[in-house]
């Protein structure tokens, strides 16, 4: 794992060094020293099961939205997705704290599931609102072979690309940010 954080740092640097229309530059010198306590804060900041706690309540947060306007609008839209990618992917950025890959791999699963969730409770909303039957009811009798029922019947295949971009941005916004100034700290100084 360390490994795999070390190589992102680097590649972060040489990113953030290496300015937009601007010639390529050598690879920069990072302070040993620096570059260590900096690893070894990072680590010990990561925490990823805060990173899934902040992902599932972006995703209940993002599912429960998109049923709500859904039912408020009469109207599917399939948009939502991609504001629930956001959603949970800066949720698991922010409880987590992470670098390495699986905070992506969290994110983008969560955003899906977020998704799918979002879908369902649409449709359950919309029943709900159409047949008069509270809707803590209509939850409360689901089953899994209703649910896929339900959502084999709602499908349809834009849906696919909203789902996409999600999980794209759940993953893309589930990491840590390095910060200019952490940057700076890690160059070694020129003599």
């Amino acid at each position: 794992m360390q490994q795999e954080v070390n190589q992102e740092v680097k590649q972060k640097v040489n990113r953030e060094v290496n300015q937009e229309g601007e010639a390529p530059t050598p690879e920069i010198e990072i302070d040993q020293t620096q570059y260590e306590q900096f690893l070894y804060q990072i680590e010990g900041n990561q925490n990823l099961p805060m990173g899934i706690i902040g992902g599932i309540i972006g995703a209940s947060i993002g599912a429960g939205a998109w049923a709500g306007i859904t039912v408020l609008t009469n109207y599917q839209i399939g948009w939502m997705a991609v504001g629930v990618g956001c959603l949970v992917g800066y949720a698991v950025r922010f409880l987590g704290k992470g670098l390495s890959k699986i905070y992506g791999y969290v994110g983008a699963a969560l955003a899906l599931i977020g998704c799918l969730g979002g879908n369902l409770l649409s449709v359950c909303g919309m029943i709900s609102k159409q047949e008069a039957i509270p809707f803590f009811d209509l939850l409360s009798r689901l089953n899994p072979l209703i649910i896929m029922d339900l959502m084999q019947a709602t499908f349809n295949p834009i849906d696919l690309l909203f789902y996409a971009i999600a999980v794209y941005e759940g993953y893309r916004f589930s990491f840590r940010q390095i910060t200019e100034e952490e940057l700076a700290g890690l160059v070694k100084a020129k003599t």
